[in-house]
C-alpha cells in the first residue's frame, strides 16, 4: 500500500540526505506535523504520511481504537499492518531520491509515537534520532525489540509529555524511561505544563534536538 505523504525537498538531494518522517496523531492528518517543516534544518528531506485509516470528521488513523476496552483498546493487527506499510514507503522513498547512506529519523504524535517505539525499537539499524510525544512503549507492539545493544545504543530518543494529558496519562508515557533505559538507550525524557499536546517550550526543545 503506498501512504499519500507531503514532502519537503531539497535543491541538491544527495545518498547522504538526511531523511525525517513524520507520523501524525489519531484522527489528523499529514498536515498537522509537517507544520514543524520552517524550523527544522535546512538540508533534511521531510516527508509527512497520511495514516491509512479513515476516522469520523475527515481525519485519519493508524489503527483503530476502543476506549471501551481495557483489555484491547487498540487494533493490534491493524497496528501492525501500518508499522509494515510505513517501513515499506520509507524504503520506497529512500529509493526514490536514492538515500544511500544518510539517516534516518522519525518523529510521532500520540499514535505516530506510538509506532515510532515500535518501529525504532524493532528496527534499530534504520533509524537515529526518534521523537515520541504525547505517547507511550505500547507492549503488545514491542515483541520483536531488537537484542543487539550497539544498534540500539546508536539511536537517540526525545520523549515529552504533558503533565495535563487528559488522553495518555503521564504514568503511561513514564514507561519509556525505564524500558529505554533497561535497553541501553540514550534518552531525553521532559514533562511540560500542556494537556495532549506540544507547547511552545516543547516545540523548541523538539527542535534544539534535531538541531544538534
Amino acid at each position: 500500500m503506498d501512504l499519500q505523504y507531503l514532502v519537503r525537498e531539497r535543491k541538491n538531494i544527495t545518498e547522504k540526505t538526511p531523511l525525517l518522517i513524520l507520523l501524525h496523531g489519531y484522527g489528523s492528518n499529514e498536515e498537522d506535523l509537517f507544520s514543524f517543516t520552517p524550523t527544522l534544518p535546512e538540508d533534511w528531506l521531510v516527508v509527512s504520511f497520511r495514516a491509512p485509516f479513515s476516522t469520523p470528521y475527515e481525519g485519519y488513523s493508524w489503527y483503530d481504537i476502543d476506549l471501551m476496552n481495557a483489555e484491547n483498546r487498540i487494533d493490534i493487527p491493524q497496528a501492525r499492518k501500518s508499522e509494515q506499510t510505513i517501513l515499506e514507503n520509507i524504503l520506497k522513498i529512500s529509493n526514490h531520491y536514492g538515500l544511500t547512506e544518510n539517516e534516518t529519523h522519525l518523529c510521532g504524535f500520540s499514535q505516530g509515537g506510538i509506532l515510532s517505539y515500535a518501529l525504532a525499537l524493532q528496527n534499530p539499524e534504520l533509524f537515529s534520532k526518534v521523537a515520541c510525544m504525547s505517547c507511550y512503549p505500547e507492549e503488545k507492539l514491542l515483541d520483536n525489540i531488537s537484542k543487539d545493544k550497539k544498534k540500539l545504543e546508536k539511536m537517540r530518543f526525545f520523549i515529552s509529555h504533558g503533565t495535563d494529558d487528559a488522553i495518555i496519562p503521564l504514568d503511561w508515557g513514564r514507561k519509556a524511561a525505564d524500558l529505554l533505559y533497561d535497553l541501553g538507550c540514550y534518552f531525553t525524557f521532559r514533562e511540560y505544563m500542556s494537556g495532549h499536546g506540544v507547547n511552545q517550550k516543547n516545540y523548541m526543545d523538539l527542535m534544539d534536538f534535531f538541531g544538534e
